[in-house]
């Protein structure tokens, strides 16, 4: 099947911008107390639930994937750029990274205890959400769980020039609701949905940032 425009546009992006978008994001999570909290109870119930490894999907220069770890996270990262998964696998060594696509992930039918995607679905255009919600629920073990962060919004953002880079990308601002139905829509269980306004930094370009954590059943 050929490769969609969208997963393209994002790899070529991203492999552009590798090396300035880990500098620029590597400290970001020290000044966001509500993002570690998600991360933090997301890791307590796929502690708790010992279903399986983590995949930090999208990972980009692995920092989520690092974090997870620190909290007793068995986690491993994959992301479809090549050049996001060398800076992450220099950045830290100590975990494993690997090339690959989220509509179709290298792991077994229930094989995962929990799934991250952190801001990595913004790049998919609505419409082929599902396909990737579907492939998320596929490797998920039952009870496993699945944390996503998004643009809270209703529009789509042409990006051509970020990270200090000449580049083509669009960015989807989702209504938190529709996200849930889509989940939900999946065979995911919605269990929380949190929608924090922007901080200092991220004003007034940035928007409001959603989270929801589903399981599957």
């Amino acid at each position: 099947m050929p490769e969609s425009l969208h997963v393209r546009s994002a790899r070529l992006a991203y492999d552009t911008v590798a090396v300035d978008y880990e500098d620029l994001v590597r400290e970001e999570l020290a000044t966001k107390p509500l993002d570690r909290a998600m991360l933090g109870a997301f890791a307590e119930v796929v502690r708790a639930a010992g279903a399986g490894p983590v995949a930090d999907v999208g990972c980009g220069p692995g920092r989520i994937a690092a974090y997870l770890a620190g909290l007793g996270v068995d986690v491993f990262g994959v992301d479809l750029s090549p050049e996001m998964i060398a800076v992450a696998r220099r950045a830290h060594a100590h975990l494993r990274f690997e090339v690959g696509n989220m509509t179709t992930l290298g792991s077994a039918d229930g094989a995962l205890g929990g799934i991250v995607a952190w801001y990595s679905t913004v790049h998919t255009p609505p419409e082929a959400l599902p396909e990737v919600l579907a492939e998320f629920r596929r490797v998920l073990s039952p009870g496993g769980r699945l944390l996503i962060t998004f643009k809270a919004g209703d529009e789509r953002r042409h990006l051509d020039h970020a990270y200090g880079h000449e580049l083509s990308l669009d960015v989807y601002w989702m209504p938190p609701e529709r996200v849930a139905a889509m989940v939900a829509g999946a065979g995911l269980e919605v269990e929380a949905t949190l929608v924090r306004e922007p901080d200092g930094r991220e004003r007034p370009r940035q928007g409001r940032q959603a989270f929801l954590m589903a399981r599957r059943t």
